[in-house]
């Protein structure tokens, strides 16, 4: 046998080989092998990111509708219909945000950008989980469900143009703010206060702009790797954008206990005593921002004690008051 030939027939297959290096969970996961553990979809659809949609619920607390079984269930399922919209975009963001994430401390362990789960299931997933929302969302009120299509439309333009945009970014975050509320309304069938909107629109313009001075000082010189409108931000910048809005948001709260429908309903201007609550929530949180390193409102809310008991003072005192 020519001794090209034997060359040939004892060089190892490259395809069987028991020496091969073993292929990275990355680019395992990138070429769809990656199902992840129930823990690894558990962390991915981001249960703790729910608490944003309470404020779906806030129309039913301040309209008096919370005494009827027919709005409380419309209510909750609205709220319930969100989450799982809510969950379908973050699956689809975190497939398109893979490799971002990799250059942030924290979002680097998520299940994607860890390699855990891969992209393409992720994305069906998303996909069923949107399918599912927006027929609830049309079985509660067809009104519900072309507010729902707008949220989702909204977040996918996000995602692919608006997070990189100076300003319009954290606006069109506090638009999916505005689109819970609108929502919320819609489900029980009543007309959301225009004060309400304001205060709703604000706060999260307010908590978005306190997020994004959050990331910059987390990230320092690298932020602009993992969000490029970072740099075009600086933190006094931030600073001044965040004590215009807090001033704001607590002028808009009062005048909605002050003259809203709700507030006339009351009477005795009891529920202008719940700007008591109001302050120190928002206090509380500058304190976190700028004293305690906090920066992103779920995690802050969910961790912070005194936060969170003034919250549930805060929504005890207005139900007492409108009820």
């Amino acid at each position: 046998m020519p001794l090209t030939q034997v060359t040939a027939s004892n060089k190892p297959d490259p395809m069987t080989t028991p020496f091969q290096a073993p292929q990275s969970r990355q680019a395992r996961a990138e070429s769809g092998e990656r199902a992840g553990s129930i823990a690894d979809w558990v962390q991915l659809v981001r249960v703790p990111q729910w608490i944003k949609n309470f404020f779906v619920l806030a129309p039913l607390l301040f309209s008096g509708e919370a005494t009827r079984l027919n709005g409380i269930a419309h209510a909750i399922a609205a709220f319930a219909m969100f989450c799982l919209l809510a969950s379908a975009i973050y699956l689809w963001n975190d497939a398109v945000d893979a490799r971002a994430d990799r250059a942030h401390p924290i979002k680097r362990k998520r299940p994607i950008a860890a390699g855990r789960i891969a992209a393409r299931h992720a994305t069906i997933a998303g996909a069923v989980l949107a399918v599912v929302a927006l027929t609830s969302a049309w079985l509660i009120a067809p009104p519900l469900a072309v507010i729902a299509l707008t949220y989702l439309g909204l977040n996918v333009l996000y995602t692919f143009r608006l997070k990189e945009m100076v300003l319009l970014d954290v606006f069109a975050i506090a638009a999916f703010f505005i689109l819970r509320l609108l929502a919320g309304a819609t489900a029980i069938g009543v007309r959301p206060s225009i004060w309400l909107l304001l205060c709703g629109g604000l706060l999260a313009l307010y908590l978005g702009f306190t997020k994004r001075r959050h990331e910059l000082s987390t990230l320092g010189s690298g932020s602009a790797d993992h969000r490029s409108v970072l740099s075009h931000y600086s933190p006094a910048f931030l600073d001044q954008m965040s004590g215009v809005l807090l001033a704001v948001t607590v002028v808009s709260y009062i005048m909605y206990t002050v003259s809203s429908e709700t507030a006339k309903n009351a009477g005795d201007d009891l529920l202008t005593y719940s700007t008591v609550f109001v302050l120190y929530g928002v206090f509380r949180y500058l304190y976190l921002v700028h004293q305690r390193d906090g920066g992103s409102p779920t995690r802050t809310l969910l961790t912070d004690r005194a936060l969170i008991a003034n919250v549930f003072l805060w929504v005890a005192y207005c139900a007492w008051v409108i009820y």
